[in-house]
């Protein structure tokens, strides 16, 4: 009887240790609570276009200086130089396509530059003088890019369509559209491809439109935020956007009804864009112009591109 007791004394004895061992890891971080990922005044003013591989790399445009693209490794605390453009170019917007391959608005130079997967050196893949930028980029499932193109003094804009002809060489237009945009910038599409959100700065509108060929078409509002109060956006494989709030210090979550879920609050007060990483693709990585850092939050739903990376969307 004394020996059973004593094996149950042990037994509950290495539970109790066990549950405390195990405890703190089997801890989930709270959904929605942003943190700042990287030491301030890494990146420049002009720190935006956060975008991330399938290997949980972010990269961010404008690491120390202008023209440059900074890299966070999985898992990091502090970013390192990636690589530089061509003298004169700025980056704005990184997007990856479903090859792995690496796409960069430059809106100094009218440019988007293309590395390939494994790469680090930019090569031109398209250019146009007739565009004012472009600012924001999103790619759809057949590699086709469309792109913002605001013309800030103006409080106007547009959105190009740029892809590949049957010979391989890129041809780039803009779309027509049902009606006169403003300062287009934030820009992404739902999970089917079939839609495209685009954000209009200046008057802090969030449009959609339906993709026909060359053609935007169905012009609907689906939300009015305060002007001059939204930045990029992006959307996750339930549709669901996330919207920038530069100067308010959020992160607008929202159905495609325009309805919102939840204001995420974030540690710095002018956010520019997010992006989904992480190996499940359900962190959110937002670059903050205050401060130049990069704060990180996790969410439930994983984003259209770490889909789309991973031939699922």
């Amino acid at each position: 009887m004394a020996i059973t007791s004593g094996r149950n004394f042990w037994c509950l004895c290495s539970s109790i240790l066990f549950c405390v061992a195990t405890g703190p890891a089997r801890a989930e971080v709270k959904l929605f609570e942003s943190a700042q990922a990287t030491p301030a005044g890494e990146y420049t003013h002009g720190i935006e276009g956060p975008a991330a591989d399938l290997d949980g790399n972010l990269f961010v445009v404008n690491l120390g200086k202008p023209g440059t693209i900074g890299r966070l490794p999985a898992g990091g605390a502090a970013s390192e130089p990636f690589t530089v453009l061509p003298a004169g170019s700025v980056g704005n917007a990184i997007r990856f396509d479903r090859n792995g391959t690496m796409f960069i608005a430059d809106y100094k130079k009218h440019n988007i530059f293309a590395i390939p997967k494994g790469a680090t050196e930019p090569s031109l893949w398209f250019h146009s003088e007739e565009m004012n930028q472009p600012n924001d980029i999103t790619i759809a499932r057949d590699g086709t890019i469309y792109a913002s193109d605001p013309n800030w003094k103006g409080r106007e804009g547009y959105v190009w369509r740029i892809a590949k002809r049957a010979d391989g060489t890129v041809q780039g237009q803009v779309m027509a559209a049902p009606r006169a945009m403003g300062t287009t910038n934030g820009i992404d599409l739902s999970p089917d491809g079939k839609t495209l959100y685009v954000g209009e700065s200046s008057s802090g509108q969030i449009w959609s439109y339906a993709i026909s060929g060359n053609e935007l078409t169905g012009a609907r509002l689906v939300k009015s935020f305060q002007p001059d109060t939204v930045d990029g956006l992006r959307t996750d494989v339930a549709g669901r956007l996330y919207v920038a709030r530069i100067l308010k210090g959020t992160i607008a979550l929202m159905k495609p009804s325009g309805a919102v879920e939840r204001e995420i609050a974030l540690k710095g007060k002018e956010p520019t864009n997010l992006a989904f990483g992480g190996s499940d693709g359900k962190t959110v990585f937002v670059t903050q112009r205050q401060g130049g850092f990069i704060e990180s939050f996790r969410t439930d739903q994983q984003g259209r591109e770490h889909c789309l990376q991973r031939g699922r969307c």
